[in-house]
Formats: structure tokens, C-alpha cells, sequence
């Protein structure tokens, strides 16, 4: 078992940064990669940003060159840095870890968010 939690969601102004933090415990050991989705009211949850076991990360078009993944093995933590917030990103961020392959069947873990607003 796999337990996150997240933590950062705040307030901003459109043009604003934030930095989102989820801490990892439990079966660390067996995570491959790490994300964050996010859902906005109304709409599918959606990938932001992963970062596999090696270091490599990949984002949505929507967020790249604005958004940074980013992860500090010393204190199981992954982050999400967040510049240029547009009105399109207020949302609830999710913290996600995969584990397992998929010869041996893969497994998500989920925290329960954290919520971002972005308002003048």
C-alpha cells in the first residue's frame, strides 16, 4: 500500500505561482512513476505532469513550459511548480503513483487532492 498526500493548493491571481507538494509512504519501494491530474469542475480528470523512478517527466501541452515536475527521493515528495497560472487551471490536483508493470498488472494510488484557484 501506497498512501499520498498533498498539499499546496492556494489562491492566486492569474499570472501567479504555486508549487504543489505530495508526500509519499508505505510501499515506496514499488512505485515506477509518479503524476499529478487534475479535474476542474465538470470535466474528465486529466495528466499533468509524470515523472518516472528514473527522473525522465513528460506534461500536458497545456502546461508545459509553465509547469515543472520535480522529486526529492530523500523525502519520497513530489512537486508540481506551477508559473503563469492561467484561468484554466483553477482545479483539483491529484497526486498519483503507479506501481507494478504491465507483465505483472499495474496498480494506481491516489491522494485526495488538493484544490487550485486562480482569480483576479
Amino acid at each position: 500500500q501506497v498512501q499520498l498526500v498533498e498539499s499546496g493548493g492556494d489562491l492566486v491571481q492569474p499570472g501567479g505561482s504555486l508549487t504543489l507538494s505530495c508526500a509519499a509512504s508505505g510501499s515506496i519501494f514499488s512505485i515506477n512513476s509518479m503524476a499529478w491530474y487534475r479535474q476542474a469542475p465538470g470535466k474528465q480528470r486529466e495528466l499533468v505532469a509524470v515523472i518516472t523512478s528514473s527522473g525522465s517527466t513528460n506534461s500536458a501541452d497545456s502546461v508545459k513550459g509553465r509547469f515543472t515536475i520535480s522529486r526529492d527521493n530523500a523525502k519520497n515528495t513530489v512537486y508540481l511548480r506551477m508559473n503563469s497560472l492561467k484561468p484554466e487551471d483553477p482545479a483539483d490536483y491529484y497526486c498519483n503513483a503507479r506501481s507494478g508493470t504491465a507483465l505483472t498488472g499495474e496498480y494506481d494510488y491516489w491522494g485526495k487532492g488538493t484544490q487550485v484557484t486562480v482569480t483576479s
